[in-house]
């Protein structure tokens, strides 16, 4: 179930993920993310274009891909992202996400001689577990208070769009809606997935 699924009537989609987003504390970018009051009028986020969410949607399928379950592509992780740089991010990470965009795609060129959209699978991954041990050396060394790296944007951006959506919150993990008393003694068995 996506974030506005639940929404209280008359509550937008986009409004009731901004209040999901601020209730996290502002874990989308760790401390650095600043999280406005203001929003955008329900319409395509500014400042993507078709081609901008269609290479997110590949992103977010690379980071979180299809098995047995959808990947993050079918919870439509594209235009989430857009929306959620586009409402709750402050202009310096803002640019610093759309500048990503532009630097996924160079280096994939670099490395492949296509863009990430003309990638196969094992090249989008590959590429992928490359920016992601860049931005884990880059915390390292900045530590929490360093600059974010677009790639952890993305990351963390994909974690939170598919598991707010239905297919990552019923499919993905195990879901209770309303919790019961505590059991402590739940049986598990190898492969079973987590509890949402």
């Amino acid at each position: 179930m996506s974030a506005g699924d639940n929404a209280q009537p008359g509550m937008s989609r986009r409004e009731a993920v901004r209040r999901v987003a601020l209730l996290m504390g502002g874990a989308l970018v760790g401390s650095r993310a600043l999280l406005s009051g203001e929003t955008v009028p329900d319409k395509v986020a500014t400042g993507f274009t078709d081609l901008d969410r269609a290479l997110l949607d590949e992103i977010g399928e690379t980071i979180i891909p299809a098995t047995d379950i959808p990947g993050a592509k079918a919870t439509g992780i594209g235009a989430f992202m857009a929306m959620m740089v586009t409402d709750c991010y402050n202009e310096a990470h803002h640019a610093l996400f759309k500048e990503g965009l532009a630097k996924i795609d160079d280096a994939a060129r670099a490395r492949y001689g296509r863009p990430f959209l003309g990638c196969s699978p094992g090249e989008r991954t590959a590429l992928a577990n490359a920016l992601d041990a860049e931005q884990r050396a880059l915390r390292d060394k900045n530590g929490r208070d360093g600059p974010p790296h677009y790639f952890r944007m993305m990351k963390e951006l994909t974690i939170l769009g598919y598991f707010s959506s239905e297919i990552g919150g019923t499919r993905a993990v195990r879901y209770i809606e309303v919790p019961g008393s505590f059991n402590g003694d739940t049986p598990y068995r190898k492969g079973d997935r987590a509890w949402y």
